[in-house]
């Protein structure tokens, strides 16, 4: 893009601003100016590339916004993942209905024998018989 070119477009830009820096203000004014004199000319030409640098620097920090919400989303995408898959346990164990997502039993016992389940001290012996179980019927549904 020519000096010229992005000069009108970034002159017409900063003219729709509501509330325009000092910077802005003196930029638009001096290149508004019929009748400049060499140092008009200096301030105009250090105006403009300040102007160049605020625009780039707003551009770096869009994109490094966009980086932080893809990562974020990717965060995110990943727990959702997780908890859909967790939901898909409770499905298989025959605890949640597959059509309509609610639970076969009671919410309030649901809940408590989950947590019976997190606070139990069970041995290294059951809790390899339930993995043995619980793979076993992973296996089955995947050959499905």
């Amino acid at each position: 893009m020519t000096q010229d070119k992005w000069l009108a477009e970034r002159l017409a830009y900063l003219r729709g601003l509501k509330a325009p820096s000092d910077q802005q203000r003196l930029l638009l004014m001096l290149a508004d100016k019929p009748d400049r004199t060499a140092d008009d000319g200096r301030k105009l030409a250090a105006l403009v590339r300040a102007e160049k640098a605020a625009e780039r620097a707003q551009k770096a920090r869009a994109d490094a916004a966009r980086i932080i919400n893809a990562e974020k989303a990717a965060e995110r995408k990943a727990r959702d993942h997780e908890l859909y898959e967790s939901a898909g346990l409770m499905i298989l164990a025959g605890l949640v209905d597959t059509k309509t997502g609610k639970p076969t039993r009671d919410r309030g016992e649901l809940l408590g024998a989950l947590v019976s389940l997190a606070e139990a001290q069970v041995d290294d012996e059951k809790r390899a018989a339930w993995k043995r179980k619980g793979d076993a019927l992973m296996a089955e549904r995947a050959r499905r």
